[in-house]
């Protein structure tokens, strides 16, 4: 397959998954880009991590002169140009924050307090170091953030509302049956409750799950007043712990790298499904390959 038309396929599927409403029209995503290399590379090898910088690229160099056919190397989270715009993604949290049942008002205040927030933490960063490092090297580069984050998220929120767990205990079930958690509570980093009991009821549940990055501090106290009593997310900052238990909200981490890696495995599911092509993954950097079909 050609790095472009896997690049297209990545924003195609992103779009299908996205908890925006279909009416409105869903660019290609800021956070998700060809980094380096030509578009017409032809794609079959790729080494694939959760975060990808130099010394990753150094292992991939070092690969290939070890005859591995890596055609390609992706991260997750983003670099280069695809980091520098990635507050640009946080508009789709404005429609999860609407669904959620808060006034449309608020939420993009909210957001928009918290995309400058963002802005302002990602402008004196050194975006290109890695990009650099890529072109030096020769090695066809790619990020592929909010679509990958995109099907973690409506999978685990479908998951949830279909098997409607009663109690904390229960979301913990759920989730330790998904093939990425149970790989992560191996290295210790399974699902935990950090917030609530295991015998406390879940009550509704809201999945925070994509969106570029941590939604806004002051969400939690407006969820809370909508119904919302449980919220399963990839993670929690201190800054955003300390916010939300001041609520009544009980909080899941369902695991940082486990969830990124969960979004990946279904989204090159859904790549090799349609392209009737299976491609060569050199896992690293955090990632496993879980097939589902």
């Amino acid at each position: 397959m050609r790095l472009l038309k896997f690049y297209n396929q990545i924003i195609k599927f992103g779009r299908e998954c996205d908890p925006r409403d279909k009416k409105q029209e869903i660019k290609s995503y800021e956070d998700t880009a060809i980094l380096y290399g030509a578009v017409d590379t032809e794609v079959k090898g790729i080494m694939l991590g959760i975060d990808i910088e130099s010394p990753e690229l150094l292992l991939a160099d070092n690969l290939r002169k070890r005859n591995k056919r890596i055609d390609l190397v992706i991260s997750h989270h983003p670099e280069g140009k695809a980091y520098a715009s990635l507050y640009e993604v946080m508009r789709l949290q404005v429609d999860l924050l609407i669904k959620a049942g808060i006034c449309a008002d608020v939420a993009q205040q909210l957001l928009e307090e918290r995309m400058q927030e963002v802005l302002r933490k990602i402008l004196p960063q050194n975006h290109m170091r890695t990009v650099d490092t890529a072109s030096l090297l020769d090695i066809p580069f790619m990020c592929v953030h909010t679509p990958a984050d995109n099907h973690a998220s409506s999978f685990i929120q479908h998951l949830l509302d279909k098997e409607k767990p009663k109690k904390l205990k229960d979301i913990l079930e759920i989730l330790y049956q998904i093939p990425e958690y149970k790989e992560a509570e191996k290295n210790n980093a399974g699902p935990r409750i950090i917030l609530g009991n295991p015998n406390r009821t879940a009550g509704r549940i809201f999945v925070e799950m994509t969106g570029g990055t941590e939604g806004p501090k002051d969400s939690f106290e407006n969820l809370s007043k909508v119904g919302v009593r449980t919220i399963v997310a990839m993670h929690l900052s201190e800054e955003h712990f300390k916010k939300v238990r001041d609520t009544n909200l009980n909080v899941v981490i369902a695991g940082h790298i486990s969830s990124d890696t969960l979004g990946l495995n279904l989204l090159l599911d859904k790549i090799e499904r349609e392209s009737k092509e299976e491609f060569d993954i050199f896992a690293c950097s955090g990632f496993r390959r879980f097939k589902r079909y």
